[in-house]
């Protein structure tokens, strides 16, 4: 299954803006949005994730939902996005369903190798360049990181670049032979930046525009 080049992160400050986003992000032409709730129940979560599935659904859009593969099992999403943190992939492959993607982040090139070994979908690599200050943030990457690790792995398993990516820094970020990015805040920023970013990763399947936000 062939991973498209642009994936949306959601965000928003509630769940339903969440939702809200995915529409405008989805109607702007992305081909593949990650559902990103947190610190929610499981019924909620449940719940958000069937709204999500009916935007995704009708513009033919791939969901992937982060962390929670059981509901990601449940509604039959498009595959399920894992931190290094969640759960084993080789666990929750058994658990899914044979065609879902399974989908993990990684920040060194041992993780990238580890998780090639466990037959993982694609890789998130990062961070790229990202702005927090948060304690125990990896170290950005950058292009000298993504340049090393991909020269290294020699791997047809899609690298997706994540976290600092904006429409200024793709085309460079594509040139260490990342196979695509992952975006949340500039596109939440812009929805209308997602023909700007198709355009440079030469993504989308449709030359038109769906959509203009004013």
């Amino acid at each position: 299954m062939i991973i498209p080049k642009l994936h949306y992160i959601s965000q928003g400050n509630s769940p339903k803006e969440h939702i809200e986003n995915i529409q405008k992000a989805c109607t702007s032409g992305v081909e593949l949005v990650q559902l990103n709730l947190k610190n929610i129940s499981n019924k909620k979560y449940l719940k958000w994730a069937k709204e999500a599935q009916k935007i995704t659904v009708h513009f033919q859009t791939r969901l992937i939902i982060n962390g929670n593969y059981e509901i990601a099992k449940t509604i039959k999403a498009d595959g399920v996005y894992l931190e290094q943190m969640d759960t084993c992939p080789t666990i929750v492959r058994k658990f899914l369903y044979s065609w879902q993607l399974i989908g993990v982040y990684a920040n060194t090139l041992q993780n990238c190798k580890d998780l090639i070994n466990k037959e993982v979908d694609y890789i998130c690599l990062g961070p790229y360049n990202s702005e927090t200050t948060e304690k125990n943030t990896p170290i950005n990457l950058g292009l000298n990181g993504y340049t090393a690790i991909i020269d290294e792995l020699k791997t047809k398993t899609p690298i997706i670049g994540i976290k600092g990516i904006t429409t200024n820094n793709v085309s460079e970020i594509l040139e260490t032979g990342i196979s695509g990015v992952a975006v949340s805040r500039a596109i939440t920023k812009d929805f209308n930046s997602i023909r700007l970013f198709n355009e440079l990763l030469n993504a989308s399947s449709t030359k038109e525009q769906r959509y203009t936000f004013e």
